[in-house]
């Protein structure tokens, strides 16, 4: 199985320059815990991800208000990514060894295609695979 086989396709995104509470307000019409971040709304490319937790873990826990940000401010960086030709197997193995719960979907051009999440491993995934990488992602780091 492919990670286009499971992957969530028309994936929201934002730039840089969009405020946080605009970053925080499409997760929750979403019904996701991230959104990417693309270098140029034409070009799609993925330059990094701003998830619920950097914006918890990240901003608020340290006395900044989100509410004057912006996703360049709150966003993660070092972005793993995988296409839709991966193999579940590949995913699984990075999300476990990047400790992530959720991997950008990206085309040979690096524009953004898709998510894959931890959910659409258990939906897909067996059961002892699934088990395998709530664990390994969720080990102390």
């Amino acid at each position: 199985m492919r990670v286009g086989d499971l992957m969530t396709a028309n994936v929201r995104y934002c730039t840089p320059d969009t405020p946080l509470q605009e970053v925080a307000a499409m997760m929750v019409e979403n019904d996701c815990g991230l959104i990417p971040v693309v270098d140029d709304p034409t070009l799609e490319r993925v330059m990094g991800v701003v998830t619920d937790r950097d914006i918890v873990v990240r901003l608020v826990a340290e006395g900044k208000n989100p509410l004057e940000l912006t996703a360049a401010e709150a966003m993660s960086r070092d972005v793993f990514t995988c296409t839709p030709q991966t193999s579940v197997e590949d995913c699984c193995n990075l999300m476990e060894e990047r400790q992530v719960r959720r991997v950008p979907v990206v085309d040979e051009r690096g524009r953004i295609v898709g998510i894959v999440a931890q959910a659409d491993v258990a939906r897909m995934a067996s059961t002892e695979r699934t088990a395998e990488v709530v664990k390994e992602v969720s080990q102390p780091g």
